[in-house]
């Protein structure tokens, strides 16, 4: 039979008009009892002009369906509950102490960017590991992958406003959809420090003098991580010697990245498929294979920008007292496509993680989003990484969590007295754990010990009633009484 349904439907931001709906329904033989299938009903809302626009309302979801529901964070990101959130905070304080050590500013900009700003500087083959999509505005937009693209949109934006050179540094979340390894993940946070307007080495320098300031202070020395450097310009050189055009250097730079990735017979293959000649990838792989300057000098017949490049920087390692840490390595490109001097990276000794951090020289990023060239220079340090060499070295901190009080009332009735005690430690810049409810004093000295507590304030009938509470300092066992005003 039929039946009728009474929807309400919306007339304007806050007024609701009553709609007649016939749908077939099933009723049993008790008039006040309707069985409804679980099904979809269109309600009808009133436009602006008078006429309706048809909706579809979800179908009411049971409680077996909502226990259905994945508690899991979505494969490749985290939840950060207490107890990772303060190793978090743990890295993240350092990443900013070393930063602001070295002058720089912090900055930050919005996790989601407009599409272009990244396929623009990295190509089209960036398009498949970015979370992107077309927004209600027709807009095609992404989670950045990265932050160097949105510091150069930046730097253009702000123009002649600021003064050169500009030191900035900014910890943000990323997120690329990529395949996930030990210490890859398809989201993290990346610590960024940037140096524009500084064409000369000593940039490079200092940045490399920033990362290694940050890992002593977590107790990570030469021996347990490197650096391997090279610069863009000795494989232009390369290139330019063996006739392989212009035109292939940025293919040439990714194939070349993957060198300890895959083996040597799969990146001949895909230099092959560039159009370089067999003869022109064996003599290319051989030269990127030297790790010293003076045998990358002969390779190169002379000493060229790329050798006087690494020899100052070389030069200046050993004034910032870090020449223990690096290394030459030609093979160390970079993959992305803006880089064009000096690369780097961090790499854990053993040889059991993938790199720790990178950077480099990108003299000509601003151009690539219409903006004038600026010397820059800058890296990139994850979040994940650094985790996995401190769990292996031991280095990780145990942080617990700590406050210095728990106040309590004794009594239901001084739970006001209480707070009042608490908003005045809290005034004084101290921590308060305040007992919201009435519990036994057993739970409070669990609870003292789960906090790991300084003392207990507790506030008694008789001792308020004096303008006085109890104070018990849990690490001595010392009791005694003050007035709220002396408390400190």
């Amino acid at each position: 039979m039929r039946a009728i349904h009474i929807v309400t439907t919306r007339l304007s931001s806050c007024c609701f008009k009553p709609i007649l709906l016939l749908d077939l329904v099933s009723v049993s033989s008790s008039p006040r009892k309707l069985s409804i299938p679980n099904r979809r009903f269109i309600s009808a809302a009133t436009k602006p002009d008078g006429g309706r626009s048809g909706s579809i309302v979800a179908p009411l979801v049971t409680q077996q369906e909502f226990q259905k529901i994945d508690v899991n964070p979505p494969k490749g990101t985290r939840d950060f509950p207490p107890e990772d959130m303060r190793l978090r905070n743990w890295l993240f304080n350092h990443f900013k102490e070393v930063s602001r050590l070295f002058g720089y500013e912090e900055i930050d900009f919005p996790v989601l960017e407009t599409e272009a700003l990244f396929i623009r500087k990295a190509g089209e083959e960036i398009r498949d590991q970015l979370y992107c999509f077309e927004d209600r505005g027709n807009r095609r937009v992404a989670l950045r992958p990265e932050l160097t693209p949105s510091l150069a949109r930046l730097v253009i934006q702000k123009g002649k406003s600021v003064s050169l050179p500009l030191k900035w540094f900014a910890v943000g979340q990323c997120w690329r959809y990529e395949r996930m390894t030990r210490g890859r993940r398809r989201e993290h946070y990346q610590w960024n420090m940037d140096i524009i307007g500084v064409p000369e080495v000593t940039a490079e320098a200092e940045l490399i003098s920033s990362i290694v300031t940050f890992f002593k202070r977590v107790g990570i020395t030469a021996s347990d991580v490197g650096f391997k450097v090279s610069s863009r310009k000795v494989l232009q050189e390369l290139l330019r010697k063996y006739g392989v055009p212009e035109n292939l250097f940025g293919r040439v730079c990714i194939i070349i990245d993957k060198i300890e990735k895959i083996p040597v017979d799969e990146i001949k293959k895909e230099l092959g498929l560039t159009g370089i000649s067999e003869d022109a990838s064996e003599q290319l792989l051989k030269v990127l294979s030297v790790k010293s300057l003076d045998d990358l000098e002969d390779s190169l017949g002379g000493a060229g920008e790329a050798i006087a490049d690494l020899k100052n920087l070389f030069s200046l390692a050993e004034k910032f007292g870090y020449s223990e840490w690096i290394q030459f390595d030609a093979s160390v490109v970079r993959g992305l496509a803006y880089y064009t001097g000096i690369v780097f990276e961090g790499f854990d000794r053993k040889g059991k993680l993938r790199a720790i951090c990178g950077g480099g020289r990108y003299d000509r990023l601003l151009s690539t989003y219409g903006g004038d060239d600026i010397p820059a220079c800058g890296f990139g340090f994850g979040d994940a990484v650094i985790v996995e060499l401190l769990k292996e070295k031991g280095l990780l901190p145990e942080l617990r969590q700590e406050v210095e009080n728990i106040v309590c009332a004794l009594d239901k009735d001084l739970q006001g007295a209480a707070a009042t005690v608490a908003t005045a430690l809290r005034d004084k810049g101290q921590t308060v754990d305040l007992v919201l409810e009435s519990k036994p004093m057993k739970w409070v000295f669990k609870r003292a010990a789960r906090v790991n507590a300084r003392r207990l304030v507790l506030v008694g009938k008789t001792e308020w009633e004096d303008g006085l509470v109890s104070v018990k300092v849990l690490s001595s066992g010392e009791q005694f009484q003050v007035k709220l005003n002396d408390l400190e």
